[in-house]
C-alpha cells in the first residue's frame, strides 16, 4: 500500500519522543506488515501507553479482578472489569448502579483548575455513556503541605475546577477525602468518582456492531488541546513539564449537561447499537476500542470531524483530547432520528463513517487513507511485561520504630488539639463548601460524615458511598496499607449502616520501571484482594496512575478505594456525630499499644516510622456484621469510624455535628492497663468504632456484640460543652470545634 501524505518522517528520535520502544516498534511493523506512518506512528503511542493499554500492570489487575469475582459466588456484577467503560452493579428492583473512579494527576499539576475540572467532566461521561444518569461526584485528593505558596495554588485551583464543573453542571459533590504531605509536593493526586443510577434493561455497550451501521461523532468540536494527554500522562513530572500544557484538555460543563441530556434521550429511542466517550487518546480510543469490542472493522473520514481550529493534521485530530465528544454507533435507517435530538440540543451531530465487516480501524482525509490499523491490536494486543520486583531498600530500616524511645508527652490536651489542627485531620468544610452537595434534592448525610449517603428517589433504598487510602500506610507497609484501604472505606460506609458490595480503585504509583515501586504496587494490589475477598466486594473496574513523580521523588503509593454500599431502607442510616446528652457512649473493638505511621507519631514527634497497626480481617468482618445487625433494629444513635488521630480525635470529631454548637463528652477508661497512654489516646488501631445509644439500648448492645464476638467498653456519657477524656483531657468543646474548622482556612488566608 503507498502513502504519500506529506508528514515527519519516522526516525529513530521521533520513535522515541513518543515513548515507544524498539522491541515495540519491531511489533507494530510485524502487524502492519510495514514501517507506520507519522499518524500510526501517534496511534499506537497513545494507544500502548500505560494510561490506555495497562502494560504494566494487566498481569497484576487481572489477578485482582479475577479472584476477588471468583471469592464473591453472589456478586452483583453485571459488567465484567475492564470491559466496558464502568463498572455495573444489580441493587435490585430493576435498577443498577454504574460507578468508576479515575485519576487526573498529571494536567491538574500542571493546570490546576482545568485539569481537574476536565477530570469531573471525564468521569461523568465514563457513566452516562453506559446509559446510566449521573447522580453524585465525589473526590480523593493529595497535596504537599499548606505551608508551600505552590500547594496552596494548587489546592485553590483544583478546588475550583471541581466545584465550577460539579456545580455548572448540576451534580452534587457529596464528599471525599483528602491529605496533605511532603510526598506528594509536585505531584498532586486528584482522583475524580461518579456514579449514576440506570434500569438494567436501558445499559448501552460500547461496542462496534453491524457492518453498514453509521458512526456518529457526537458533542463539541475537535482542537488541539489535550493534544497526546494519554502519553503524557504515561511519564513522571519533570521542570520541564509546563510544556506540556497541550496535554491540558478545557472543558465546558454546560456543553457536556447538553450532551447528557442528549445521550439520556437518544437512549429511548432504540436507535442506539454502541457509545463511547472520547476520553483519553479522544477519537483514536473511541474508534478502535468500539471496533475491537465488537469483533469489526470501522471506517472514519476526518474530513467531516467538527474542527474548532484551522490546519488541523490527521495526527492532531486523531490525538487529540478535547471534551464533552462522544462516538455514537446508530442502527441504520435512524440516522434521523439521532440528528433530530442532537439539533435540538443544539450539538454536532455529524456521520463521520461506518462500522464494516473485518477486523480494520481505517482513518481517511477526505478520501485518502492515512491510516490502517487492525482495531484489536491497539486496543487490546499490546505487549504485556512482567516488571522487576524489589523490596525497596528504606523499608527494613523505616519498619523499626522501639517504643521505648518515644517519651509521652506531658500535656495530652496540646496533642489533641494539634492534631485537631492538622489538615489531614482537620475539617474539610473549606473545601466542600464550595460545593452544590444539595442539588438534585437526594443527598441524604452531607458531606463530613464517614460515608456520603443519597437515597434512591422512588423506592426505600439508599446508597452510600465513601473513599479512602493512607498512602503512608502503604509506604511503611504496602501489603497492609492496601488491605486496610478496602477496609477502612468498607467501615465507613457499614457506620452509615449500609452493606458495602462492590469497589471501584484508582492505584497511585511512581515509575513502574523501577523494581522497587513496582513491588509497592504488587504488595499493595494483594493487601487489596485479600480484602475484598473477605468483605465480598468484587471489583468492578477502576483506574491505574503511574509516573506519579516529580523531581523530589515517587508519591506514596495511594491505592485509593471507591466502597459503594447499598441500604435498603435509608431509615436504617446512622450519623456520625452525637446527638443529644445523656446518650452512653461505647468503644467497639479492641485497642492495642500500635503508634507505628500514626499522625500522632507524625505530628508530636516528627516521625514516619514503624509498622502500621495491624488488620485482622475476620475480626473487622465480625465488626460490620454487629453493626448491620444493629442498624436493622435502630440500636445505635451514633457510629463513627476510629481511623487518623485514634479514639481522642473520634470522640473530638464526634461533638461537631452543629456548627456553633458543639456538645461534650466525659469519657472514663475502664480498660487499657497495659497500654501506653498515647497509644490509648492516640492510637490508630484497626477494627474499632465509636458508637453513642440511648440509655434503654446499653444492654441490648453488648449482648449484640458478645453474640459476634467483638469487644465492646463502655466509656461514658454525652454531655455539654466540654470533653473530658480520664486524667487526661479536659478542653472546652467551643475551643476544640474552632481549632477543627479554622486550620485550612488560617492556613489558605
Amino acid at each position: 500500500m503507498s502513502m504519500t501524505i506529506s508528514e515527519p518522517k519516522v526516525t529513530k528520535e521521533l520513535i522515541e519522543r513518543h515513548g515507544i520502544t524498539p522491541e515495540e516498534y519491531d511489533y507494530i511493523c510485524k502487524i502492519l506488515g510495514r514501517e507506520p506512518n507519522f499518524t500510526e506512528l501517534g496511534i499506537f503511542s497513545v494507544m500502548w501507553s500505560e494510561h490506555c493499554s495497562y502494560k504494566n500492570s494487566k498481569p497484576v489487575l487481572k489477578k485482582l479482578t479475577k479472584t476477588t469475582i471468583a471469592a464473591c459466588p453472589n456478586s452483583l456484577l453485571l459488567v465484567k472489569p475492564g470491559d466496558e467503560n464502568a463498572g455495573v452493579i444489580d441493587i435490585g428492583d430493576g435498577l443498577a448502579i454504574c460507578f468508576k473512579i479515575e485519576s487526573h494527576n498529571h494536567p491538574s499539576a500542571i493546570e490546576p483548575f482545568q485539569g481537574a475540572a476536565t477530570g469531573v467532566g471525564g468521569i461523568i461521561r465514563d457513566i452516562f455513556t453506559m446509559g446510566a444518569r449521573p447522580i453524585l461526584c465525589m473526590d480523593s485528593l493529595r497535596f504537599g503541605k499548606l505551608d508551600e505558596k505552590i500547594n496552596k495554588h494548587l489546592l485553590r485551583g483544583v478546588v475550583a475546577g471541581i466545584a465550577h464543573y460539579g456545580n455548572c453542571i448540576g451534580l452534587p459533590t457529596v464528599g471525599g477525602e483528602i491529605y496533605f504531605d511532603e510526598s506528594y509536593e509536585g505531584n498532586c493526586l486528584v482522583n475524580a468518582l461518579c456514579l449514576g443510577l440506570m434500569k438494567k434493561e436501558d445499559m448501552i455497550k460500547g461496542s462496534a456492531k453491524g457492518a453498514g451501521n453509521p458512526v456518529y461523532y457526537v458533542g463539541a468540536t475537535t482542537g488541539r488541546d489535550g493534544l497526546g494527554g494519554a502519553a503524557f500522562a504515561s511519564r513522571e513530572l519533570t521542570e520541564e513539564s509546563k510544556e506540556d500544557r497541550p496535554a491540558v484538555q478545557v472543558g465546558d460543563p454546560f456543553l457536556e449537561k447538553l450532551l447528557l441530556e442528549a445521550c439520556l434521550e437518544l437512549k429511548k429511542t432504540g436507535a442506539i447499537v454502541g457509545m463511547q466517550d472520547m476520553g483519553a487518546a479522544g477519537l483514536t480510543c473511541s474508534t478502535c476500542e468500539t471496533a475491537s469490542r465488537g469483533s469489526t472493522g470501522i471506517e472514519i473520514d476526518l474530513v467531516k470531524v467538527p474542527k474548532r481550529e484551522t490546519g488541523m493534521v490527521p495526527y492532531e485530530i486523531m490525538l487529540s483530547e478535547s471534551q464533552e465528544r462522544m462516538l455514537v454507533i446508530v442502527e441504520k435507517g435512524k440516522e434521523k432520528i439521532v440528528e433530530a435530538i442532537f439539533e435540538k440540543w443544539d450539538l454536532h451531530a455529524v456521520k463521520i463513517g461506518e462500522v464494516r465487516d473485518g477486523h480494520l480501524m481505517k482513518v481517511y482525509e477526505n478520501g485518502r487513507l492515512v491510516a490502517e490499523i487492525p482495531a484489536r491490536a491497539l486496543a487490546e494486543d499490546g505487549l504485556i511485561y512482567n516488571r522487576e520486583s524489589t523490596v525497596p531498600g528504606y523499608l527494613k530500616e523505616m519498619q523499626q520504630l522501639d517504643l521505648n524511645s518515644i517519651a509521652e508527652p506531658a500535656d495530652f490536651n496540646q496533642v489533641l488539639l494539634k492534631l485537631l489542627d492538622d489538615p489531614s485531620i482537620a475539617s474539610k468544610a473549606w473545601i466542600y463548601e464550595q460545593y452544590d452537595h444539595m442539588v438534585r434534592t437526594d443527598t441524604v448525610f452531607l458531606p463530613g460524615h464517614d460515608a456520603a449517603l443519597v437515597r434512591v428517589k422512588g423506592t426505600k433504598k439508599g446508597i452510600a458511598l465513601a473513599t479512602d487510602c493512607n498512602g503512608l500506610y502503604c509506604y511503611l507497609d504496602p501489603y497492609e496499607g492496601g488491605k486496610i484501604a478496602v477496609a477502612e472505606s468498607a467501615r465507613n460506609v457499614v457506620c452509615s449502616g449500609a452493606k458495602p458490595i462492590a469497589i471501584t480503585n484508582c492505584l497511585n504509583f511512581g515509575n513502574p520501571m523501577k523494581p522497587d515501586i513496582f513491588w509497592q504496587f504488587q504488595k499493595c494490589v494483594e493487601g487489596m484482594t485479600d480484602a475484598c475477598c473477605v468483605f465480598q466486594t468484587p471489583v468492578t473496574g477502576g483506574n491505574v496512575s503511574f509516573y506519579n513523580e516529580s523531581p523530589k521523588g515517587a508519591i506514596y503509593p495511594t491505592p485509593t478505594i471507591g466502597m459503594l454500599g447499598l441500604m435498603e431502607n435509608i431509615e436504617s442510616r446512622i450519623p456520625s456525630f452525637f446527638q443529644k446528652a445523656g446518650d452512653t457512649i461505647y468503644l467497639l473493638g479492641e485497642t492495642l499499644n500500635e503508634i507505628g505511621a500514626s499522625q500522632y507519631l507524625l505530628n508530636v514527634h516528627g516521625l514516619k516510622q514503624g509498622l502500621p497497626p495491624r488488620l485482622d480481617l475476620k475480626k473487622e468482618k465480625a465488626l460490620h456484621e454487629m453493626i448491620l445487625s444493629g442498624a436493622q433494629e435502630k440500636t445505635f444513635v451514633s457510629c463513627h469510624d476510629l481511623s487518623d488521630g485514634g479514639l481522642a480525635v473520634a470522640v473530638a470529631e464526634c461533638l461537631f455535628g452543629k456548627i456553633g454548637h458543639p456538645l461534650g463528652a466525659r469519657i472514663d477508661f475502664e480498660f487499657g492497663e497495659n497500654l501506653r497512654r498515647d497509644a490509648l489516646l492516640f492510637g490508630e488501631t484497626q477494627s474499632r468504632v465509636l458508637v453513642s445509644v440511648e440509655t434503654k439500648n446499653e444492654k441490648f448492645l453488648e449482648a449484640l456484640a458478645t453474640e459476634h464476638g467483638v469487644p465492646f467498653y463502655k466509656l461514658g456519657k454525652v454531655t455539654e460543652n466540654r470533653l473530658k477524656i480520664d486524667s487526661f483531657i479536659d478542653i472546652d468543646s467551643t475551643q476544640l470545634e474552632q481549632v477543627y474548622r479554622q486550620a485550612i482556612p488560617r492556613r489558605m488566608s
